[in-house]
């Protein structure tokens, strides 16, 4: 008779419990109430993928009182802009870091490590799930010395953007599907009457250090440098690369070496060259009706493979919560953080025009059909170089010298030989004043 008020009380014991757990479940709006108030800086980027960020920022304001403040720069300028402000310790809460700034932002200890926000389970969404990153982009973009100081954000993979109708009136049914093919065989068929079969952005500065000295380096079998950090320009690899980017001029506009992003996107955009080899950031831009007039004609493939193999370009940001902010600041800028990469987010990120770097959003059904991009990507982000550009602090100031030389290479000032020497020989002496070469600092990228 007494097992009935037994079971009854376990009931009640049983509910308690469930209403207690739920009523603890973590919620963002719950986890930003002692923050609500909060204004936070962060750099923005003139970029699509920063564009679809800032659409959603008013849903993030919404629930959690805290408010976003954008401070935007191109590209170009938004390191130094991030480092003044840094040493003069300045306003910035969130740092944007591109994978070669990550080891300077770490160094300096202008960022905070994310254990410091995960371990905290105020702050530590359940769902944050660092393992839904493709783990070659969490490990390129947001850490440095196995210390994961970022999330991934606005990620980019090189890919092959074609005009599918130009290529057709070539007599062309595919892309190419090597670097020689694209210079011997669809070069010359696709250059005439005004039109260019190729545009390699590459204007002096990171434009020209990234995407376009370094892309001609890794698939013709080349680097930056060798595994002792020594100049490895001069090697047959390298000089091959290289020289096959004068050889691929004959093919480009002339005035190359002015284009940066926005003028070799307009080429395509505009009909005027059948193929570019870009970021995914601007698959959106090519497919804009009210920016791109080859809607109908766009298509994307995997960069070309050279005698070393598909070596793919990668290339985007972190977001890191800034050590300068105070406690209460570091806090609101992490559940931002942590909220706009969210595997939860990533779809709609996408659809607005951004490119994220969770695994799952690309098994959704029906996003690799919408996105023409996304086999591409998926297969660059399992295979691409993160060192493709040296991953270490000093990387800005071996980047002014590539810039420089590299241009000069591009414009016949120098030969490849000359140019890659006096680069070497600067880059070393650069090298060896920040101690790599007697032990002071480890050779890690």
């Amino acid at each position: 008779m007494k097992v009935r008020p037994v079971l009854f009380s376990i009931a009640i014991m049983l509910a308690v419990v469930a209403m207690t757990t739920q009523a603890s479940a973590w919620s963002l709006e719950e986890a930003a109430k002692p923050y609500a108030g909060t204004e936070l800086e962060v750099v923005f980027l003139l970029r699509p993928g920063y564009e679809a960020a800032e659409k959603m920022i008013p849903e993030f304001e919404k629930k959690t009182g805290i408010k976003i403040n954008i401070i935007k720069h191109p590209y170009e300028n938004s390191l130094s802009e991030q480092v003044r402000d840094f040493v003069a310790n300045g306003d910035l809460d969130i740092a944007l870091i591109d994978l070669v700034w990550i080891g300077n932002f770490a160094e300096n200890e202008w960022i905070v490590p994310i254990e410091k926000f995960t371990k905290n389970p105020d702050l530590a969404d359940p769902e944050l799930d660092l393992d839904d990153f493709f783990p070659l982009v969490l490990n390129a973009f947001g850490a440095w010395n196995g210390v994961v100081y970022g999330l991934p954000f606005d990620n980019y993979s090189g890919l092959m953007f074609y005009n599918k109708c130009m290529l057709k009136e070539a007599g062309f049914d595919r892309p190419p599907e090597t670097w020689a093919e694209l210079k011997d065989v669809y070069g010359p068929k696709l250059t005439k009457d005004g039109k260019y079969a190729f545009a390699l952005q590459s204007k002096r500065n990171e434009t020209q250090s990234c995407d376009s000295f370094a892309r001609v380096l890794w698939p013709f079998g080349g680097s930056f440098l060798d595994q002792n950090f020594k100049s490895n320009l001069l090697s047959d690899g390298s000089q091959t690369g290289l020289k096959f980017r004068q050889d691929l001029m004959q093919y480009m506009p002339p005035g190359i070496v002015s284009y940066d992003h926005a003028e070799t996107i307009n080429a395509l955009a505009q009909g005027d060259v059948a193929i570019i080899t870009e970021w995914s950031a601007f698959y959106a831009t090519l497919t804009n009706p009210e920016t791109s007039k080859i809607v109908d004609c766009i298509e994307v493939a995997a960069e070309p493979k050279g005698p070393a193999g598909r070596k793919p370009a990668l290339g985007g940001f972190s977001l890191a919560v800034a050590s300068q902010a105070d406690e209460k600041e570091q806090a609101a800028a992490w559940l931002f953080i942590q909220w706009v990469t969210s595997k939860s987010n990533a779809k709609t990120y996408l659809e607005l025009g951004g490119v994220p770097a969770r695994q799952s959003v690309y098994k959704l059904p029906g996003v690799a059909e919408k996105y023409g991009y996304v086999n591409a990507l998926v297969e660059s982000w399992q295979e691409g170089v993160p060192e493709f550009r040296p991953r270490f602090a000093e990387w800005p100031q071996m980047t002014e010298i590539v810039q420089e030389w590299g241009t000069k290479i591009m414009l016949k000032e120098v030969t490849t030989e000359e140019g890659a020497k006096e680069i070497g020989t600067r880059v070393e002496a650069l090298l060896k004043d920040a101690g790599y070469y007697d032990g002071k600092k480890p050779l890690a990228q």
